[in-house]
Order: C-alpha cells, then sequence, then structure tokens
C-alpha cells in the first residue's frame, strides 16, 4: 500500500511539473510571437516588447490558443500586414518548441 501512495504522489508532482512546464513554455511562446508580430507590424524594440506583453495577456481571455491567434491577426489587418491563420498557427507551432528548448536549456 505504501508503494501505492508514494506512485500517486510521483505521479502527482509529475504531473504538477509537467502543467508548469506547460504554462511557462505557452508564456514564452505569446512572448516571443508578441516580438515577431510587433516586428512585423513595423513596432520599435519598446513597442515589440509592450506588444508582447498584450499577446500573453491576451491568452488569458479564454481558454486555448485562438484568443492570442485571434489577437494577433486582428492587429495585422488593422496595420495591413498580410499574414494567413495557417501561417501564423504554423509561427506559433514553431516558437513553442523555441520555448520549450529555451526553458529546457535554463535548467
Amino acid at each position: 500500500m505504501a508503494d501505492f501512495n508514494e506512485r500517486e504522489k510521483a505521479f502527482e508532482a509529475k504531473f504538477k511539473l509537467d502543467e508548469e512546464l506547460k504554462f511557462k513554455a505557452t508564456a514564452r511562446r505569446n512572448r516571443l510571437l508578441g516580438h515577431w508580430a510587433g516586428e512585423k507590424m513595423g513596432f520599435s524594440e519598446a513597442e515589440c516588447d509592450a506588444y508582447a506583453k498584450e499577446v500573453i495577456k491576451s491568452d488569458f481571455e479564454k481558454p486555448g490558443d485562438d484568443d492570442v491567434l485571434q489577437k494577433v491577426l486582428t492587429d495585422f489587418q488593422g496595420k495591413s500586414v498580410e499574414e494567413s491563420e495557417q501561417s501564423l498557427r504554423k509561427k506559433m507551432d514553431e516558437l513553442m518548441e523555441v520555448a520549450i528548448e529555451q526553458i529546457q536549456n535554463e535548467g
């Protein structure tokens, strides 16, 4: 019975760590996306930093990535930046890989 309890605690600890890493990676991805999008819209470095924070905040509106996607697409349209939803989703996937790699290299 003690083995079962220990395994259960280990599983819960791993799940918590995985969720924490997922949260950090998503926030990092959104920051990277905000910088990339800001550059495409012609923002200065300071404006890119501020925009990246807006993108990070937009992720808390609803579950999933659609809120972030819609924010960036809408902002692109407002600045006449041509980018399809499909290519933006691909960029988000690429940046998630970069974010995960960066986090793993920090640890």
